[in-house]
């Protein structure tokens, strides 16, 4: 059983007054600040690990899948959950909508993990990175998702790249670990070709960056 919660940011003057540092301006910054904020609802242990996908859907409002339902948290007004249990059979189509960090792993040696599209950009002359990114994101995205369709018991019928963003979290700059990464907005349609496998997927989420606001899929029966 899983749980889908729409949560949003309180509109109590209280907290409404602390806006800057909950939702600032700058994409690093408000993405990390989220990261902070979503876990609050989950961290009633010490010990407690990371359950849970959730994506930001603008203006405070969030979409959030668990393991567990959320907690109560003063930062956000009273959540609304419901039950997440897609009954699934092979031969189901399903539109989706997903926002990933996309990697895949270089042969070394030394081996490494490298996005996708910034991956596809290497080697361009910089004058000419902007103008072939979206159409690099393109065949980057559809070739990952036919990668994780292979392991995740789906295939990829239609990929639609939205968008393409990096995000450098805060700290991050000169520092050698700098944690920089890339965001693919992705919709399109999926068919289900072993649903136990694409529901073990949907609840662990697709790509890396999870506890940044990526990974978790949204689907719908078409």
């Amino acid at each position: 059983m899983m749980y889908l919660s729409r949560l949003r940011l309180s509109r109590a003057p209280e907290v409404a007054a602390l806006n800057a540092l909950l939702d600032p301006d700058d994409v690093g910054p408000r993405t990390d600040a989220q990261h902070r904020l979503i876990w609050s609802l989950f961290a009633d242990s010490p010990s407690a690990r990371r359950d849970f996908l959730w994506r930001a859907d603008g203006h405070g409002v969030f979409l959030v899948q668990s393991a567990r339902p959320p907690g109560h948290s003063p930062f956000f007004d009273p959540p609304d959950i419901r039950e997440h249990a897609p009954d699934l059979r092979s031969g189901d189509r399903l539109s989706f909508l997903l926002r990933a960090n996309a990697t895949r792993e270089l042969r070394g040696p030394p081996r490494q993990r490298v996005d996708v599209v910034m991956n596809s950009l290497h080697g361009l002359p910089r004058d000419q990175r902007k103008a072939e990114r979206m159409v690099r994101a393109s065949q980057a995205a559809r070739d990952w998702m036919d990668g994780q369709g292979v392991r995740a018991g789906f295939a990829a019928e239609q990929v639609d790249v939205q968008d393409y963003s990096t995000v450098s979290l805060p700290g991050a700059k000169g520092r050698k670990d700098a944690r920089r990464f890339g965001i693919l907005d992705l919709i399109g349609e999926i068919s289900v070709t072993d649903p136990d496998a694409f529901l073990a997927k949907l609840a662990q989420g697709f790509g890396r960056a999870k506890s940044f606001g990526c990974g978790l899929m949204l689907i719908r029966r078409i």
